[in-house]
């Protein structure tokens, strides 16, 4: 809807479901026009992580031809974007800090990871993650903590990663397993956020994205079913997760998995597969030959 002479206001339903490729190519069609092809000064992303990313996807989008689907990857972005700003609303995601726009696609969930997806410009205010339902609070927060957790255990990190992962992951146990407050919150969120734009995701990750292409989870949401099971990776992590879930009252569906054909888990399969960096961060070079295709059914069908 219009908001002033020249602004422009879109409120993106993100409690529905994850953003498209098509969504975010729709959306540049109808903002280019409505504004006879001028590129606005601006993008201002207010919300989760899911509303930030179509914030840096729309603005990457104005400045490069094409469909979204094109820059799903790493470094694949040739023109800077338009100006942004994230004000996150819920905290966890990091989004705020991090250079991917995740967006969903016919095929596969996958990010447009690039230098040019980062915020120019962050606003953090606790006062505004104060009415997060208790249940998206607690899955958005553990997204921080899983960031943590991996980016920590994992191969690619640097001594930039390692401060600010140990640093969230210890606000992240104040807060879920003690007395910590929304300002530890929203801190652990965006050092989580930096800790994985110099380093890399995991495990966890790479099989919570194939749980959102086929069952339609949200990303905090899948990656918890998906950390529920990953002793052999991340066992003590995985332990005090437990905790986390006992102490928040948090309970986690089982055999998620269960009604899923053989076409679907293969898709799933397929999808865990394309996560390469991540894999490669968890597993080393060689993951190839841990991570098997039988591995990740056998993993999927513990969730």
């Amino acid at each position: 809807m219009k908001h002033a002479s020249e602004d422009m206001v879109e409120w993106f339903p993100a409690s529905v479901k994850e953003p498209s490729t098509l969504q975010i190519d729709n959306l540049r069609d109808k903002f280019m026009q409505a504004r006879d092809h001028k590129l606005p000064k601006a993008i201002v992303g207010i919300g989760g992580g899911s509303t930030m990313d179509v914030a840096k996807a729309l603005s990457v989008m104005m400045c490069n031809e094409g469909s979204a689907s094109q820059y799903q990857g790493w470094d694949l972005v040739p023109n800077p974007g338009i100006y942004k700003i994230g004000i996150p609303t819920v905290a966890g995601s990091g989004a705020e800090a991090s250079r991917t726009a995740v967006l969903m696609g016919k095929e596969r969930k996958f990010g447009i990871n690039s230098d040019h997806s980062m915020f120019d410009a962050i606003i953090l205010d606790s006062s505004l993650i104060k009415n997060v339902p208790i249940a998206q609070r607690f899955y958005s927060g553990m997204d921080c903590y899983i960031h943590c957790v991996e980016s920590l255990q994992g191969t690619m990190i640097n001594e930039l990663a390692k401060g600010n992962a140990s640093k969230a992951l210890e606000l992240c146990e104040k807060v879920f397993l003690s007395d910590g407050d929304d300002d530890m919150l929203l801190t652990a969120s965006y050092m989580g956020g930096v800790s994985i734009v110099n380093s890399e995701v995991g495990v966890c990750h790479a099989l919570s994205y194939g749980l959102s292409l086929e069952l339609g989870y949200r990303h905090g949401f899948a990656n918890c079913v998906a950390f529920n099971v990953l002793d052999e990776y991340y066992g003590p992590w995985v332990d005090r997760f437990r905790e986390m879930l006992k102490i928040h009252k948090i309970e986690l569906p089982k055999n998620v998995c269960r009604s899923l054909d053989e076409a679907a888990m293969q898709r799933m399969v397929n999808m865990t597969l394309k996560m390469e960096r991540p894999l490669t961060n968890a597993l080393g070079e060689n993951w190839k030959d841990k991570m098997t295709p039988n591995k990740i059914v056998s993993l999927y069908e513990r969730m």
